[in-house]
């Protein structure tokens, strides 16, 4: 779950709210010139993003980068 978004800036000068909302269990998105540079998530949000992103290849799909991106999106709420 989104819990806030922060230019690099706010976060630099602010970084132990941003640290709190993501112990809070929510993730930050970072941004830089209005653009999504980064996410600082929990850290059981980030094991099962990796374990996500195995599944593709794990399995052997074919499609598998089509698949992972996919899956990751709708999991994660990634919109372009």
């Amino acid at each position: 779950m989104v819990g806030a978004t922060a230019t690099a800036t706010e976060m630099q000068n602010n970084f132990g709210r941003y640290l709190s909302i993501v112990m809070g269990g929510n993730e930050v998105i970072v941004t830089k010139n209005g653009k999504e540079v980064g996410r600082l998530i929990p850290k059981d949000a980030a094991v099962s993003y990796l374990t996500d992103s195995l599944v593709g290849i794990l399995k052997g799909n074919e499609n598998m980068d089509e698949l992972k991106e996919d899956r990751l999106r709708e999991k994660y709420e990634i919109t372009d």
